[in-house]
């Protein structure tokens, strides 16, 4: 099974193409940010403040680097477990919010905002940071550089192999993968 190739900016017609389970190569820009960043992003908000990054059909990858060893352009990129954002995500899905890549489930509540909203989550596999690194092509602190790893990072990415965890319908891999799979193993 081939990996469909797509690129930012994530526009509604290209969310609502993807299918939960399906292999993409990600290429663009996106953004980082984690925990820390999620809460200025909220306290910036609430100020009336801009997002420090374009949201609307954007992409937002919840990793915190390791440090950058010299010849690379980033340490290791592994995804952060999703559900730590989730209640960030209705404030920053009604802004435009296209997407997130993490790992780990998501609440019923942000599948059925996302639904709302057309937006998709990919997954990313934990463990593969060194595989991911590879994939970013540039990277640059864009906000909040006081917060480490966890600082909001501009990521210009090339075929970043991600997977439909749940799509712009609310169809979740985590649920309907299982089945799939055990259908496949009838053949």
């Amino acid at each position: 099974m081939s990996a469909k190739q797509i690129k930012t900016p994530l526009t509604p017609d290209i969310r609502r193409e993807l299918k939960a389970g399906e292999r993409v190569l990600l290429s663009g820009t996106i953004y980082a940010a984690r925990d820390a960043a999620h809460m200025r992003f909220m306290e910036s908000l609430s100020k009336g403040e801009a997002l420090p990054f374009p949201i609307k059909d954007s992409i937002i990858y919840y990793v915190g680097p390791t440090p950058t060893r010299p010849g690379h352009v980033i340490g290791s990129a592994g995804p952060t477990t999703a559900s730590r954002m989730d209640r960030f995500m209705p404030e920053l899905l009604d802004l435009g919010l296209g997407a997130t890549i993490g790992k780990g489930f998501r609440s019923q509540a942000v599948i059925d905002r996302m639904v709302d909203k057309e937006a998709v989550y990919f997954g990313a596999i934990g463990g593969l940071g060194a595989l991911i690194a590879a994939c970013i092509k540039e990277q640059e602190v864009i906000a909040y550089d006081e917060l480490g790893a966890e600082s909001c990072r501009r990521f210009e990415v090339e075929h970043m192999p991600l997977i439909v965890l749940v799509d712009s319908r609310g169809n979740n891999w985590y649920e309907d993968g299982p089945d799939e799979w055990k259908r496949r193993q009838k053949r």
